[in-house]
């Protein structure tokens, strides 16, 4: 049986595809190989070889085995709207069950999976199918980013509650600031402590992008114990 996390986000531009990077390179640090899979992307490139997604590259990139690109994003759309009308404009259907049949040939090639959604928890695919849906499919305990910025706790504690609904286990959150502007930054990650059944997983400041050289946040040595040791406990309880 090989483990993993869905990462999912209180929005749109929070932060998802560089924790579910830090991630990766945290769980290969670690001794434990990890694959990234971004099932839908949109926005993407145009490029000889098919559209192509940023994020998904740098889920490839930062995967510590192979795999085609198509393997790890098998739903990549150029415009830049919500995945149900980007597939709609191109006369696509996002279909379960190739999400599962790439997910299943990644489990064979790393014992870690890493899955990255897009949007939020509950971004529609298609007729009567949301982000959460694929969530629940692939059976991993999700991970929450919450982008830190006004308007966050209502974000934070909605997605929260859906993910326990939908009956996924929540492994944990974690605060990431995108508004440097922000006030009253720790009071807010109180109060999510306060009122999210699940650990502060780890929290990372407002950062511009690094110049060359400049070193990147990690995830502590703690916190991929805390996740690795945690897995099947955690995925068992819920299944009972």
């Amino acid at each position: 049986m090989s483990g993993g996390w869905f990462i999912t986000g209180t929005d749109t531009g929070v932060g998802k595809t560089r924790i579910a990077c830090l991630l990766l390179e945290a769980l290969a640090r670690e001794g434990k190989p990890a694959m990234g899979m971004k099932p839908v992307a949109s926005g993407c490139r145009a490029t000889g070889a098919g559209p192509r997604s940023e994020d998904a590259e740098k889920l490839l990139a930062a995967s510590a085995g192979s795999a085609d690109y198509t393997e790890i994003n098998p739903y990549a759309f150029i415009p830049a709207i919500a995945p149900h009308l980007a597939a709609r404009e191109t006369g696509v259907e996002i279909r379960l069950e190739k999400i599962l049949e790439n997910f299943q040939r990644l489990q064979h090639r790393a014992p870690w999976l890493v899955v990255e959604g897009i949007g939020g928890w509950m971004v529609p695919l298609g007729e009567n199918q949301a982000m959460a849906d694929v969530a629940r499919a692939v059976g991993l305990p999700a991970i929450l980013v919450v982008g830190l910025r006004l308007g966050c706790l209502n974000h934070a504690l909605l997605t929260a509650a859906a993910i326990r609904r939908d009956g996924v286990a929540l492994a944990g959150w974690i605060a990431n600031q995108i508004d440097p502007a922000m006030t009253h930054v720790e009071e807010n990650i109180d109060a999510l402590r306060g009122s999210i059944d699940a650990p502060l997983l780890a929290r990372f400041p407002y950062r511009l992008p690094a110049p060359q050289g400049d070193l990147a946040p990690v995830f502590p040595h703690e916190m991929i114990m805390h996740l690795t040791s945690n897995f099947y406990v955690k995925t068992n309880e819920r299944s009972e």
